[in-house]
């Protein structure tokens, strides 16, 4: 990271300044604030995730940033959101409302506002039917 990059990121997260001192926060602070705020959408079925978050979701260690990359930069505070939504939801609909939710609740806990909410679907999941045979076991 450059020094001018690591400026902007001491910038773009410092909420307040006063006598007491500055108040940071990390970008994972707001992959996870974002993660969460996603998964209370309806419509959402999972964020997307990489190889090590599925391996250590499987362990045990629920990852509530996965699916989410924070960007600061000069333009502002940019989230990529990478989601799945679930057959027979409006995606136009779902999305609005994820955007709405993430920045909202970004808003609310950080007083932090997001420049962008860009949502990536990256996948439809469609209901698993139980075949008879599965039931009786």
């Amino acid at each position: 990271m450059t020094a001018e990059n690591e400026n902007n990121l001491l910038q773009m997260s410092s909420i307040a300044q006063n006598q007491l001192g500055k108040v940071e926060i990390a970008p994972e602070v707001i992959e996870v604030i974002a993660g969460i705020a996603a998964s209370e959408v309806d419509g959402i079925a999972q964020m997307r995730g990489n190889f090590a978050s599925g391996v250590a979701e499987r362990l045990g260690k629920k990852n509530h940033g996965k699916g989410i990359k924070v960007e600061l930069g000069d333009e502002g505070i940019v989230l990529d959101v990478y989601c799945t939504v679930k057959f027979g939801a409006a995606i136009p609909e779902v999305a609005q409302k994820l955007q709405d939710n993430i920045r909202q609740t970004l808003l609310n806990m950080t007083a932090l506002e997001a420049d962008e909410v860009n949502i990536h679907v990256v996948g439809i999941q469609f209901e698993t039917v139980k075949t008879e045979e599965e039931d009786k076991e």
